[in-house]
């Protein structure tokens, strides 16, 4: 097995991963805010963060992945009064949406998943740890980290301290007076309504930074070997973290720190500010399976941009079920020919191990899965054991039993009758009829397949 090597956005550079201890890895991912529907480019990260910790366990990890789920902010708060419910029954909601949408997508559910709201404690802790460290200073609205007093503030984002960025920054985020400060803790207002708890720092509700940091440090320890998010969480939120994670603690936060790029439509990232989303939801709506987006996903390297349309979801379906009948038919094989399992294994290794390239890896698939002379029973053992890496759920692949209305088995028997006698003119007659009631016919050597039409 190859070193594994993963592109550090701390160093930008493929770097060798060693973890902090032997063949265990403490990794952390953010989660969502659930205030409405998951669009598929979140759903993108959530896919990257499946394939990163099924390659570590196919490396002989024991990995420990922690999810955070953002159940009280801003956006939390405003879209319960929308919605006329309380915060939790809003949160409970769209919590349950976004992991039934993961169930769909193939994707292992974390580890460990926490709630902002049940971390509490651990951020006031946090909190007053910085206090007390001079780090972090009140407002007559709330406790703010001092920017100024960080040692190598923006290293992940390549900033320079005096350079501020629009990007993700609202305005009761940071400190009006220094607006580079940004909010561990905000007091209560009536805005707030019923969303506050009584704390030794304050009547309030916490910033949207320190909940990461609180709640990833209380399950992994101080230091964590694997942090990820979305490319546009590099700044503000994750170079924050890294500032107040380790002024609390005076330790190197994240050793290796993986963003993969943005899903893209017409040259613009996938967002709801933009009001340009997707939902998983619609997807389906158009016909589409959601294996089908995880296979797209699969088909481009996990940094690069991710075009997104539904022609080229289309492709990426029909990719998907010629592999399926294609598994199919290799179950039901029986041919003697050689073993190139270690060919195979080799080269796919080789790719999954080089900063997760699955792109290639999915080429080293395809090859094995065409090879004739790969003998069928260990070809179906090695693709299986390539799916624990790609996800693509071959062990439930088999034949769909179809309830084929008779006078369809009619016109079928019809068929055969006229290509036996081959009457080719007469037979394409009936194979658009039978097309006609919602069925298709592939010609096998075997004999006809029926399929319903999608």
């Amino acid at each position: 097995m190859p070193e594994l090597k993963l592109f550090n956005t701390l160093t930008r550079k493929k770097e060798v991963f060693k973890p902090l201890v032997d063949k265990q890895v403490g990794f952390y991912s953010c989660g969502p805010t659930v205030y409405n529907y998951a669009h598929i480019g979140n759903h993108r990260t959530n896919i990257f963060n499946d394939i990163l910790k099924r390659i570590l366990a196919y490396n002989g990890y024991k990995v420990t992945h922690v999810m955070n789920i953002t159940d009280v902010d801003d956006k939390t708060i405003k879209g319960s009064k929308k919605e006329g419910i309380t915060l939790k029954e809003l949160t409970r909601k769209y919590e349950d949406i976004f992991f039934q949408d993961l169930s769909e997508l193939n994707i292992i559910k974390p580890t460990k998943i926490l709630r902002a709201t049940e971390s509490i404690k651990e951020m006031v802790a946090l909190i007053k740890n910085l206090l007390e460290k001079g780090y972090a200073y009140k407002t007559s609205d709330g406790i703010y980290f001092s920017i100024s007093k960080s040692k190598g503030y923006g290293k992940l984002a390549q900033l320079e301290k005096t350079k501020k960025s629009k990007s993700r920054i609202l305005s009761d985020e940071y400190d009006k007076s220094n607006p580079q400060d940004f909010a561990l803790w905000k007091f209560w207002t009536e805005e707030d309504g019923p969303v506050f708890w009584e704390t030794e720092i304050g009547k309030g509700r916490p910033g949207w930074h320190i909940e990461c940091s609180a709640m990833s440090m209380k399950v992994l320890g101080p230091q964590l070997d694997i942090h990820t998010g979305a490319i546009d969480l590099i700044f503000p939120h994750h170079t924050n973290e890294i500032a107040q994670s380790e002024a609390a603690t005076g330790k190197k936060f994240v050793k290796y720190w993986l963003h993969p790029g943005f899903l893209t439509l017409a040259e613009s990232k996938m967002s709801k500010s933009l009001g340009n989303i997707w939902t998983l939801k619609e997807v389906k709506e158009k016909g589409f399976e959601p294996i089908h987006y995880r296979y797209l996903c699969l088909q481009v390297h996990y940094r690069k941009p991710l075009s997104f349309s539904l022609d080229n979801l289309d492709a990426a379906k029909n990719a998907y079920e010629k592999i399926k009948r294609k598994i199919i038919e290799l179950k039901n094989q029986e041919h003697k020919a050689q073993d190139s399992t270690k060919e195979y294994e080799a080269k796919f290794e080789k790719a999954i191990n080089d900063d997760l390239n699955v792109p290639q890896a999915l080429q080293v698939f395809l090859s094995a899965l065409d090879d004739f002379n790969f003998e069928p029973k260990k070809k179906i053992i090695l693709l299986e054991k390539f799916d624990e890496v790609l996800g693509l759920g071959i062990k439930e692949m088999k034949e769909e039993k179809l309830d084929i209305p008779e006078e369809v088995m009619k016109l079928v028997e019809s068929r055969e009758r006229l290509r036996k006698a081959k009457l080719w003119a007469e037979s394409d007659i009936i194979r658009q009829r039978i097309l006609e009631r919602g069925y298709k016919i592939e010609d096998k050597l075997d004999g006809p397949r029926i399929e319903k039409v999608k």
